[in-house]
């Protein structure tokens, strides 16, 4: 019988001591870790080898983190966990714009916290995996198509890139359409689970799916708002 491969990390860092502090908590739980010290030679390791996930710091020499997501997010869906010096709103809502999954502020660092958020990554990235979808799967409804066989999405015939939290949200919600579904239930079921995170992450997520699905993002179509509880999707 062929060895299971354990999960590959590869942590992107210009920090010699930073790369040593994360690698070594996910090494011990078995995982197979592969540091980059910058940009550049992060994006040449992807191109050569296969990673199940990639901790990724915002600020690198040569080709710094939010550019190395956005490349990365154009040819995979491997999930991503950006690292930000700062603690302010500004990095965190544009890492997740441009593709990347989660978010850890190093100034507030807990290693058990960081081992927390990779295992969710990597549980929800194998269940996207083994998830068994018919031929044919697609949910339309007034113009928007969601084809959950291929993960793609299209309005009116136009084709929508959407990330995958985004995709992961919208097919949860779209699958029962008028179930009023809670930002924390939407943390576990997109995420993985919800434990250390804002719930105001959903609300980022929700926002820029508005912004690629709707005509009107402050008048949707699809997906609604509940007051003071989350969203549900349209009931057809």
């Amino acid at each position: 019988m062929a060895k299971e491969a354990h999960p590959r990390i590869l942590i992107v860092d210009d920090e010699e001591a930073v790369q040593k502090l994360l690698a070594f908590p996910l090494q011990k739980e078995g995982y197979e870790v592969v540091v980059a010290s910058d940009g550049q030679e992060a994006l040449d390791l992807f191109d050569d080898q296969h990673f199940d996930l990639v901790v990724l710091d915002i600020m690198m020499p040569r080709v710094d983190g939010m550019e190395v997501c956005r490349r990365l997010r154009a040819v995979s869906t491997v999930p991503i966990v950006m690292l930000t010096a700062k603690a302010d709103e500004f990095d965190k809502v544009l890492g997740l714009e441009i593709g990347a999954d989660d978010y850890i502020t190093k100034d507030r660092l807990s290693l058990r916290e960081f081992r927390s958020r990779i295992r969710a990554q990597l549980r929800r990235a194998e269940m996207a995996r083994q998830a068994q979808l018919r031929p044919g799967d697609l949910i339309s409804v007034d113009g928007l198509e969601i084809d959950l066989l291929k993960r793609t999405v299209t309005v009116h015939g136009e084709r929508v890139n959407l990330t995958y939290i985004e995709f992961e949200l919208l097919r949860t919600m779209a699958a029962h359409p008028g179930r009023v579904y809670s930002r924390q239930l939407l943390l576990q079921l997109a995420w993985g689970d919800s434990e250390y995170r804002d719930e105001r992450t959903v609300d980022v997520h929700i926002r820029h799916l508005r912004e690629k699905i709707e005509a009107d993002p402050r008048n949707p179509q699809y997906i609604f708002t509940v007051r003071n509880i989350g969203y549900k999707f349209r009931e057809t």
